[in-house]
């Protein structure tokens, strides 16, 4: 009797682009694309023919992992697991994208959000290893964080929106929120399409000294809140805005000074601690480690393979 080889597929969703891979057992990878997220129909006709072109006679797929732009329902024992929730991207709330990717892919399928897979995957072989706890937040057309404890990602009645905490504005700062549903959270006043507000297209941050610091500001109160709610040991800032000269440096100096002498402050004055990742594309990663987690979990249920239908 054949024994078919098992290979793995990885899936990240985001705001602009989809990225699918499918690698086998050592890691070798055997398809790749990327393409732009538009329907949600169509993205999955293209994932699974990126899947289909790995497959042979000799090779099965046997587990996927989902990395997802949210909201998305995560309760693996809840109907409507994998169903994207209200979200401003056309045709997408509402979609069932775990039954949709299980339909066409015949295999065991685990979702987890972009921003938890990428902080398991920093955490697992990234700028993360060797801590318990990691935390990664992306910085870009939004905010968003993940994360990961000891080889599994934070989840409860949903999964965490660090981006839309609320913070406090300096003073002066008038410039309506770039978030239709909120109008002081962070993803509104200092992501992407907030910066670009205060300083016009096609205008880099480090143009503008008093833009610059106060966007620093604001995602130091962000880390703040992080720090305090979940202390990770490590806290990874990445996404396009991080790319700034000189950023992290300041939003890591302004934590030091907002967390002063309280609790964690040895940990958080740490050099390091504040960190940038070291993985390309850590979401995608995240979701491949979780691929090939399907079918080697303890009995407990305690890993990845939890959360499968």
């Amino acid at each position: 009797m054949l024994t078919l080889e098992p290979i793995f597929a990885g899936v990240e969703t985001g705001g602009t682009k989809i990225l699918c891979k499918v690698v086998d057992r050592a890691g070798v990878t055997l398809a790749q694309a990327r393409f732009a997220t538009e329907g949600p129909l169509a993205a999955v006709e293209a994932i699974a023919s990126c899947v289909a072109s790995a497959l042979t006679a000799s090779r099965r797929l046997a587990g996927v992992g989902v990395a997802s732009f949210g909201p998305i329902a995560l309760d693996a024992r809840a109907a409507d697991y994998g169903r994207m929730l209200a979200t401003p991207k056309p045709h997408w709330s509402g979609f069932d994208l775990h039954g949709a990717l299980a339909r066409r892919l015949d295999a065991p399928i685990v979702l987890d959000t972009d921003v938890n897979a990428a902080a398991l995957a920093e955490q697992q072989m990234g700028a993360g290893r060797g801590f318990q706890t990691v935390a990664y937040v992306t910085i870009g057309t939004g905010i968003g964080a993940g994360l990961a404890i000891g080889g599994r990602t934070l989840r409860g009645a949903m999964h965490p929106e660090m981006g839309h905490v609320r913070l406090q504005r300096r003073d002066g700062d008038g410039l309506p929120s770039a978030c239709p549903y909120h109008a002081d959270c962070a993803e509104g006043l200092s992501a992407g399409p907030a910066i670009r507000r205060r300083l016009g297209e096609g205008v880099g941050l480090q143009a503008r000294a008093d833009v610059f610091a106060l966007v620093s500001d604001y995602l130091a109160q962000l880390c703040e809140t992080i720090v305090l709610a979940w202390s990770p040991q490590r806290l990874i800032l990445g996404g396009g805005v991080m790319d700034t000269p000189g950023l992290r440096a300041s939003v890591h100096e302004g934590l030091r000074r907002r967390i002063q002498v309280y609790g964690p402050q040895s940990a958080v004055a740490a050099d390091g601690y504040l960190a940038a990742p070291q993985l390309e594309h850590a979401g995608l990663e995240g979701a491949l480690w979780m691929a090939r987690r399907l079918g080697a979990d303890p009995p407990d249920g305690s890993g990845p393979a939890a959360h499968r239908p």
